[in-house]
């Protein structure tokens, strides 16, 4: 059975399994353990859904030291086993393990800090100019915008029900994800999980109020998928590959200055990437598909720590 006593006395399966070593872990745990009692604390129902009728910490000993719980809710955001299989890992039923999993789940979303998810204009949010903040090229550019898509279950019911999930992108159901991230990588939003098929992602972007959030003097930097919103929004500083039409190829001056943009803007896939190296978003989505936003920002909240402590690499133009 995985234990984190057992485990942390190998350095790469504990990375490879957790997605931290051993340091980034006791971090984590410092800011979890915290978290995690104040959320019993604060519970009003048990770990069953049900009231509860004694004080917090009262009945049976958890099966799982707090460390142990930890790498439960970690592995299964790495590896995304079955709440079957993680029961087997960790000497749970299934149901435990699913409710071990949820519950850690829920504290790592409370630990998330994304600036940008917070009302427009936060006066106490870093201001433009601060170190690692800012594009050489684009200095006015504080956030970049993209969409992260990943499959899921055909939902149930009738064709009505299915369409809004289908993809013509990725021909098949799909759940949707905008994500806002600062020039260096660091996740400053993230948006509600949608349909794949139901919007393009720039209704997500008009929906989601980032553009709003921006001080004055700020601009955002978005593929070409975006580049009509420049359009919409005269008096925003937003920079986008040209795309071409039909009828109207791209010149060489255009080609070369959409290779230059791209080079500042691949930050963001980099970040979406990191997101990926956790397999429960990377793998079909098989959970309750009102559970997808809590574990993306779970994982970008994981994703941040990583980033702070080896920041990505960028392509200079």
């Amino acid at each position: 059975m995985l234990r984190y006593d057992a485990l942390a006395r190998h350095a790469r399966a504990f990375r490879s399994l957790a997605g931290f070593d051993r340091d980034g872990f006791e971090r984590l745990f410092a800011a979890y353990d915290v978290a995690a009692a104040a959320a019993r604390r604060a519970s009003r129902t048990t770990a069953r859904g049900a009231p509860r009728r004694r004080a917090p910490g009262a009945g049976r000993r958890p099966t799982l030291d707090p460390r142990s719980r930890l790498l439960l809710g970690l592995v299964w955001l790495r590896a995304y086993p079955t709440y079957a299989v993680l029961g087997v890992l960790f000497g749970l039923d299934e149901g435990n393990a699913l409710r071990n999993a949820r519950a850690v789940v829920a504290v790592l979303e409370g630990l998330g800090d994304f600036p940008f998810d917070r009302p427009d204009r936060d006066p106490g949010r870093e201001p433009l100019g601060s170190v690692g903040g800012v594009m050489d090229a684009f200095p006015f550019a504080r956030v970049v915008i993209d969409t992260k898509e990943q499959r899921c279950r055909r939902p149930g019911g009738d064709f009505e029900a299915q369409k809004p999930y289908y993809s013509m992108k990725k021909k098949a159901h799909t759940l949707k994800v905008q994500v806002v991230v600062r020039p260096t990588g660091r996740v400053e939003a993230v948006g509600p999980s949608e349909p794949g098929g139901a919007k393009h992602d720039k209704t997500l972007l008009r929906e989601s109020g980032a553009l709003g959030r921006l001080a004055p003097g700020e601009g955002a930097r978005m593929d070409k998928a975006y580049a009509t919103l420049r359009a919409e929004y005269p008096d925003l500083l937003l920079v986008t590959p040209e795309p071409a039409t039909r009828g109207h190829p791209l010149n060489e001056h255009q080609k070369v200055a959409n290779r230059f943009i791209a080079r500042y803007r691949i930050v963001v896939e980099h970040t979406i990437a990191q997101l990926n190296t956790f397999t429960a978003l990377r793998q079909v989505w098989r959970g309750r598909r009102a559970d997808h936003n809590r574990v993306v920002r779970a994982v970008a909240g994981l994703v941040n720590r990583r980033i702070d402590a080896v920041p990505l690499k960028r392509y200079a133009a």
